[in-house]
């Protein structure tokens, strides 16, 4: 198997989780690769995702390291033995591997929970809402790259429109309701659609209103990317220089906290509902 040349944020992350498992056992690369009859060359290339590895390696690699979490280890497993090309590969040369690997998260999330201030959620975006998001780039986006992100947005709301989609919850600032993309008639209708994608049974909504004044993270808009085992949770971070993932325990921890007191000031299911029904009346 060649090595990959820019592995995704998906294979770096079963490589460094099985970093993490050999640090935690005090055992070296060398004493692993030679546990698992490789060159000792291999671990690291293995830690970094620029080299693959199968199912059957993964567990002797736990087991090799003491590892007791089996559902860690399955996850791990099923991971490695990823071969298909997930949708979002047909943008690789197109767009920047972070836009990428934010479609990879969610589609082997489990839970989704994003708070915004000052943009609507990707998600929940309507195409001319999108669109015009993107049009206010600087600089200007040129027509084939607006495009190609376009489509990636739209395609990433598929993952809401599954048999099981992923639990998902928006805490969704009113500044971010607000906002004017693409004049009234655009924001009425993307208001009126995020109204409609609330109505699904495993999708919530809530604002949180300018009376609830300032709070901490006010500056940010973040996803935590939930998986099957919390130890493979995510944070992705949006700044105009692209997509940043944290993956820390203490970063975890810090956000898990900040979506904790975020929820504390938004309004109830029902009451984010009509909060927003109210400004979509004032358009």
């Amino acid at each position: 198997m060649p090595p990959r040349s820019t592995p995704t944020a998906r294979q770096q992350r079963l490589g460094y989780e099985l970093r993490k498992l050999r640090e935690q056992s005090g055992m070296t690369a060398q004493q692993a690769a030679a546990l698992l009859g490789v060159d000792r060359t291999r671990i690291p290339n293995i830690e970094s995702g620029r080299f693959g590895i199968s199912a059957e390696r993964v567990r002797t690699l736990a087991f090799n390291y003491g590892c007791p979490d089996t559902g860690l280890v399955d996850l791990l497993a099923e991971m490695a033995q990823e071969r298909a090309r997930g949708w979002w590969e047909e943008h690789r040369g197109l767009l920047l591997p972070s836009l990428l690997d934010i479609a990879e998260l969610e589609f082997h999330s489990v839970e989704l929970n994003t708070a915004t201030t000052t943009h609507i959620p990707g998600l929940l975006q309507t195409e001319e809402h999108a669109r015009a998001v993107f049009d206010t780039a600087d600089p200007q986006l040129p027509r084939p790259d607006l495009m190609a992100r376009l489509s990636l947005r739209l395609r990433r709301q598929e993952v809401l429109e599954r048999d099981r989609p992923p639990l998902y919850e928006a805490v969704i600032h009113e500044a971010a309701l607000r906002m004017q993309f693409g004049g009234p008639k655009v924001t009425q209708a993307q208001l009126d659609h995020i109204l409609c994608q609330s109505e699904r049974d495993r999708t919530t909504v809530r604002v949180i209103p300018f009376a609830a004044g300032g709070f901490p993270g006010a500056g940010q808009s973040f996803t935590y990317v939930g998986a099957a085992v919390p130890q493979l949770d995510t944070v992705q971070l949006d700044s105009s220089h692209g997509s940043i993932l944290l993956d820390a325990d203490m970063q975890l921890r810090r956000y898990r906290g900040l979506l904790g007191r975020l929820r504390t000031l938004a309004l109830p299911v029902a009451e984010s509902r009509d909060f927003i029904r109210c400004i979509a009346k004032d358009l």
